[in-house]
């Protein structure tokens, strides 16, 4: 008899012993479950190998997202001009927001489109288990593809936003300069930031079903903490007349600290308030999220492997 027929006859006869644990038969014969954590070196290495996929279903995703739109593939260029209208109208004209900032267009513009980016990628992280029971349930995979993939299909719409971004800062008077060389390093210290922060709403949303429903209050309340309306500086320190390490412990909102970075980038010809070169302490704060988010992201995410998908 082989050794796995072995196993199975002890298993129905309860063990040689009649008192044996099924746990410790199957460790004797060297048996693991189906679904089994691997250890944490193997799983970034089945992620690595799992990367085509991942890509391929983050670019599926984005081409079906508008398939059955009269406009098809247009939207992902309309969407964020007509949310670049419709911000501008509110926040510039309406409740002058422009007051005091030269070149608001190019300020508001780059604080929304970049909070938005981390915005969605947090909102669908959430959803990236919860939404995909029937697709864990058939496959074994990596779990983490998921919330990566959904990071990935915000990178590539944030792609087209910030093309569409560039146009308008440099129709508004910024020139093309060498720093513009550093937008790559801002975002991709803010996309390491956001798998981080993706993969751990992702297992938060996997086992708090009331989280998709608190979403929306966390996130409008980051926005308003952010500054992509306003200048932390101007109105905490200069307007409200509060401390200035008010307005520090603001900045190092990772949210805020990316924005203001990337102000620096695109801001300087007629806004005295930028010039290329972001504070220390906002670098500090980019380098800092992006690396303990998606350090401690994947370890928090992969800790519950075993349990997406089940109950």
């Amino acid at each position: 008899m082989s050794q796995p027929e072995s196993a199975v006859a002890d298993a129905q006869a309860g063990g040689r012993s009649g008192q044996e644990p099924l746990a410790k038969l199957a460790k004797r014969y060297g048996l693991r479950r189906a679904i089994a954590r691997p250890r944490f070196p193997v799983y970034m290495r089945q992620l690595w190998e799992r990367r085509h996929f991942i890509l391929t279903y983050a670019t599926s995703r984005n081409v079906s997202k508008y398939t059955s739109s009269a406009l098809g593939q247009l939207w992902q260029v309309l969407t964020p001009l007509l949310n670049a209208g419709i911000y501008f109208l509110m926040f510039g004209l309406i409740l002058g927001g422009s007051k005091n900032i030269p070149n608001y267009t190019a300020f508001l513009l780059t604080g929304m489109f970049v909070f938005t980016y981390t915005q969605r990628t947090v909102t669908a992280g959430a959803k990236s288990i919860s939404g995909n029971l029937s697709l864990i349930r058939a496959l074994h995979f990596p779990r983490a593809s998921l919330p990566l993939a959904y990071t990935i299909q915000e990178l590539q719409q944030l792609a087209i936003s910030m093309g569409i971004l560039l146009v308008i800062v440099v129709l508004t008077g910024e020139g093309l300069n060498w720093f513009w060389l550093m937008i790559p390093v801002v975002l991709l210290l803010q996309t390491m930031f956001n798998i981080g922060a993706g993969l751990i709403v992702a297992r938060l949303g996997a086992s708090m079903r009331d989280l998709n429903q608190l979403l929306p209050f966390i996130t409008r309340t980051w926005l308003y903490a952010s500054g992509v309306f306003f200048s932390i500086q101007d109105k905490v320190v200069g307007s409200a007349g509060l401390p200035q390490w008010v307005a520090d412990v603001m900045y190092m909102n990772p949210a805020a600290s990316y924005i203001e970075w990337m102000r620096e980038i695109l801001i300087s010809t007629h806004n005295p308030q930028f010039g290329h070169h972001p504070p220390t302490m906002v670098l500090v704060s980019c380098v800092f999220w992006a690396v303990f988010a998606l350090g401690f992201g994947f370890w928090y995410f992969w800790r519950s492997e075993e349990r997406y998908g089940r109950g």
